[in-house]
């Protein structure tokens, strides 16, 4: 861990905290025209999901947190948590199942997702970029139909709902940005 001041804490920042792991999710810097200047930061915490605004000055020291990461395998869901094997030990881990929030739609059995460690405590799981998805639900093509910005509801096999083009049918695969949550391309 290396320490840096106040003012160098950028979103996406891991740091240590009132004896806890935060990520930084916003950082405003604000110079106020009597006073000195300071970082207006939005935290999350890593280990409970607790918010957390907190205002740094740049001699404010802050501990830097490198995380490590590692390829995990997803095996399947037992009472509420989730059983990940790592790729190169087989040793197998157990999670909450809400680590992945709501994009926990989308992890499939045999999925390799990145686990981030902070001293052999997994804090945080990600999902791959883009994930293959069935349409099991949607309103019929219609022929000629091309405007290009318009997007008609569409049900997936994993029960979530996203906006599809207007050309894309039922039992077609198509391809889902984990990040947005959106219609990507078709498969």
């Amino acid at each position: 861990m290396s320490k840096i001041n106040g003012n160098e804490i950028r979103p996406g920042n891991i740091i240590e905290h009132d004896g806890g792991l935060w990520l930084a999710v916003k950082c405003d810097h604000v110079k106020p025209g009597k006073g000195g200047a300071f970082a207006q930061v939005e935290l999350r915490n890593l280990r409970t999901g607790t918010k957390l605004n907190e205002r740094f000055r740049s001699v404010d020291k802050v501990e830097s947190v490198k995380l490590d990461t590692k390829d995990q395998q997803f095996l399947y869901e037992s009472d509420g948590k989730l059983v990940f094997m790592d790729t190169e030990t087989y040793e197998q881990i157990e999670l909450p199942g809400d680590i992945l929030g709501e994009r926990r739609a989308f992890l499939q059995d045999g999925m390799t997702v990145v686990m981030e460690f902070h001293e052999d405590e997994a804090l945080s799981a990600r999902l791959p970029p883009k994930v293959t998805c069935k349409i099991v639900e949607t309103e019929p093509v219609v022929k000629g139909q091309t405007a290009a910005n318009s997007f008609k509801p569409a049900l997936l096999d994993n029960g979530l709902r996203v906006m599809v083009p207007p050309f894309v049918g039922t039992d077609e695969l198509i391809v889902v940005n984990t990040e947005t949550m959106e219609y990507s391309e078709r498969a």
